[in-house]
């Protein structure tokens, strides 16, 4: 199996999501929490790679930002 590029860092998102999601996210483009902050959990979860894990240090991201998901 092939090794995922690791294409971090990511516009302003955390490392911590993963070179997957990293990945995929800006590839959705999507390179800012504020562009993350216009999607849905659920929105993001459909994306090959975004996992909870990701959507859980994205949430804590956002928050420290004063923002949040998009209301799905």
């Amino acid at each position: 199996m092939p090794s995922t590029p690791d294409v971090r860092p990511v516009g302003d998102l955390p490392n911590e999501i993963g070179k997957t999601a990293a990945r995929e996210l800006s590839l959705n483009g999507i390179t800012h929490l504020e562009q993350v902050a216009q999607h849905s959990q659920k929105e993001l979860l459909a994306i090959h790679g975004v996992g909870p894990k990701a959507i859980a240090i994205l949430g804590d991201a956002l928050a420290a930002r004063g923002l949040g998901f998009e209301d799905a």
